[in-house]
């Protein structure tokens, strides 16, 4: 239990003030041994709210938040856990580089997945793969739990010490949602390849693919997911033509950072999007070969005139994206 505290509240009747009493449990927990206090918050004493009833609910939202920010802010405060998430961004530069070799190598005639499914299981033929695999899926993982810290406290946590960051808009804590689950999925494919467990995720998405075209409402979210997917490749088109990326660093821009993270963002995001238009093409065509993401966007583009050139085009995109992914490991913000 705790020692009781008084709030008192005063609400104006309209006749005169009325002060009403209750007792709000704070001070000190003893199971904790420490102090509970209620924070600060403009919104618990709002002036045009004269409802003590909503006071008391407001202080207990405010005493209910606080924990899990408070662990986020400690958590993002720590230089070894930010070091780690660093370590994130450049596991995806070594993956994208990879990528990037793989379809070279269809570009001229050698087979491969190109995605990260097929990076990962090139690292893991390598000697010593398993032990980078391991280091990946940590790396990796810290980045995911980096992302759920921004989606808690806000945008760049690294940078907000000591205080919150409540003007982060939902979409931007939802995007480090995504990010994070996307972080936590390469992690765990990571570690399945290191086990000696992992599969091509190509064969694994046809499938899937496949049983869901036999569905009406299979249909239906293949294609809200491949219209995700043009989405997102549109906005990294976006922020690499706009130079958005910058915004992500703490050094300016220099000739060399502003090309890769152009040429970066605009190859990766042509690749989603073609990625995205294949799953609706295919699923109208209930040909679920089609419905593989990165890997069909890619050999896609093999089949195409010229097919030679532009899978040159598309590496050296992919590899530039790899390149400025170690940039964001060394100056990025956090």
């Amino acid at each position: 239990m705790v020692n009781g505290q008084l709030l008192t509240e005063c609400a104006d009747l309209g006749t005169g003030q009325r002060c009403h009493a209750a007792t709000i449990r704070a001070g000190t927990d003893s199971r904790l041994g420490s102090p509970v206090a209620i924070p600060n918050h403009e919104f618990i004493h709002n002036p045009l709210d004269r409802s003590f009833a909503d006071v008391k609910m407001r202080v207990h939202g405010a005493m209910v938040d606080k924990p899990l920010q408070g662990i986020a802010d400690r958590a993002t405060d720590s230089d070894a856990f930010e070091y780690a998430a660093r370590a994130g961004f450049a596991v995806s530069g070594l993956l994208h580089l990879l990528i990037a070799y793989i379809i070279l190598q269809i570009a001229f005639g050698s087979g491969g997945n190109a995605d990260q499914s097929g990076a990962l299981a090139t690292l893991a033929a390598q000697t010593g793969g398993t032990v980078i695999l391991w280091v990946a899926a940590v790396g990796l993982v810290a980045l995911g739990l980096w992302r759920i810290a921004e989606a808690i406290v806000g945008s760049k946590p690294g940078e907000g010490s000591g205080h919150r960051h409540d003007d982060t808009p939902v979409w931007k804590r939802a995007k480090s949602i995504g990010l994070a689950i996307v972080n936590f999925a390469i992690a765990l494919s990571a570690a399945r390849f290191a086990m000696g467990s992992g599969q091509q995720s190509t064969q694994q998405n046809a499938g899937l693919s496949a049983q869901m075209m036999q569905s009406g409402w299979g249909k239906a979210l293949l294609i809200v997911v491949a219209l995700g997917l043009v989405a997102v490749g549109g906005y990294h088109v976006y922020k690499g033509a706009a130079k958005k990326f910058l915004k992500d660093l703490r050094v300016s821009g220099g000739t060399g950072i502003t090309a890769v993270g152009i040429t970066g963002y605009v190859a990766k995001g042509v690749v989603l999007a073609g990625a995205g238009v294949l799953v609706i093409v295919a699923t109208l065509q209930a040909d679920p070969t089609k419905a593989t993401g990165f890997d069909a966007a890619v050999k896609t583009l093999g089949h195409a005139p010229f097919g030679k050139v532009l899978l040159v085009v598309a590496a050296l995109g992919i590899a530039a994206f790899g390149a400025y992914s170690f940039v964001r490991s060394r100056h990025g913000r956090m």
